[in-house]
């Protein structure tokens, strides 16, 4: 069965080194407007094609270029979601990007496990099945990702099938809901369906309430509100810092991995704004303010951008974005321009298209994928991005 990469451990040998030449002062004066944005999105998605499609029919991708001894024919179902996700986050803004967005979605099934993981029920697994690959375990947030990417489909676009295939991803999440009281803070989603882990983390449960809310705005189903607060509320209990940033992940015995990462502090921002659009409660609004405002100071302020993996940085920005589409303010939409200006000026390979990283000169198809959805999501019109996640 494939061994699925950690997200937990930073990508790339000569992450230091890159930190110190992009935390310089920005090299692009003028910030990228939304026609800029647009060019370089597709500039950036083109190149993905360009390198790491599979060409033989299926729509996938590979995991990185150059490639490494042992790697497999296609990527993982992580990677190849954010690839899904930059079609759709193009479409929004070029429709000629439908057809793309069509073949990608169709690859995204490559790796549906109609047959049910541990708990019995469907859902993707972390390598294509047959006749692609042999599948692999179910991960609870690789799940979660194209459920948020299904419901921004169907806002967008009315999407009836989106639409119950998130809710089918939704049932596979309440499946994995921690019952063991013999567990430290027994509750929450595992991480992953694998036996090898029984972690509980900030990324399998928060956008599992942000998926539950999406879904209750929808169908007004109370069960999906109430299964919202109840993940947003046990990662609260468990998993935030007292400086308000959000740790990891908890295991069985009740150690706590305290590393932040970015996108662990974007998805709580996500789902406080759309607990506040659904109950009116200011208070959740005010939360979501207060955490944004302590992310902004920790990665942007302090410099630690860089320091993160540019596809957590995507997630991360799209739910400050989600934060301004209601408050009207536009301060962390400047800085995802300002961050995507940086990378593609001082990290980008104009012979190639390709963004590099690692000192060594590699890229992999998810840090592709998620320059193309930065751009693609600079050039949406302001009134879009209440459909992000």
């Amino acid at each position: 069965m494939p061994m699925h990469p950690s997200r937990r451990v930073m990508v790339g040998s000569g992450l230091a080194a890159i930190t110190a030449m992009a935390t310089t002062p920005a090299a692009a004066a003028q910030r990228s407007g939304p026609a800029r944005a647009l060019s370089r999105a597709t500039a950036a998605y083109s190149a993905l094609k360009r390198h790491f499609d599979t060409n033989d029919g299926s729509g996938l991708v590979r995991e990185q270029i150059p490639a490494a001894a042992g790697d497999n024919p296609y990527s993982y179902e992580w990677p190849f979601s954010q690839v899904h996700i930059a079609a759709l986050d193009l479409t929004l803004v070029d429709t000629t990007y439908e057809p793309e967005l069509a073949r990608r979605a169709a690859a995204q099934e490559h790796f549906w496990n109609s047959g049910g993981g541990t708990t019995g029920l469907p859902g993707y697994a972390s390598y294509p099945v047959a006749p692609y690959g042999s599948g692999g375990d179910m991960f609870y947030d690789d799940n979660e990702w194209v459920g948020l990417a299904k419901v921004q489909r169907h806002l967008q676009t009315g999407d009836t099938a989106a639409l119950a295939r998130a809710k089918e991803i939704f049932a596979l999440v309440r499946s994995g809901w921690d019952t063991d009281t013999t567990h430290a803070a027994s509750g929450g989603v595992f991480w992953t369906q694998a036996t090898w882990s029984r972690d509980r983390n900030t990324v399998s449960n928060m956008p599992g309430a942000q998926l539950a809310l999406r879904l209750h705005q929808i169908t007004g189903e109370a069960d999906c509100l109430d299964w919202a607060r109840r993940l947003h509320d046990w990662t609260n209990a468990h998993l935030q810092s007292p400086g308000g940033l959000y740790w990891d992940h908890l295991d069985p015995q009740g150690t706590v991995e305290k590393t932040f990462w970015s996108y662990n502090q974007g998805v709580p921002v996500g789902v406080d704004v759309l607990l506040y659009e659904i109950t009116r409660d200011r208070a959740h609004l005010r939360r979501a303010e207060r955490i944004a405002e302590a992310a902004y100071d920790y990665y942007v302020t302090q410099g630690r951008l860089f320091t993160q993996p540019v596809y957590f940085n995507s997630i991360f920005f799209k739910n400050l974005l989600l934060l301004e589409s209601v408050t009207g303010k536009d301060r962390y939409h400047r800085a995802m321009a300002d961050y995507a200006d940086q990378v593609w000026s001082t990290m980008r390979d104009p012979a190639t298209g390709l963004v590099h990283f690692d000192a060594a000169g590699g890229t992999q198809a998810i840090q592709q994928a998620a320059l193309a959805q930065i751009y693609a999501v600079l050039a949406w019109p302001r009134a879009k991005w209440r459909t992000l996640y």
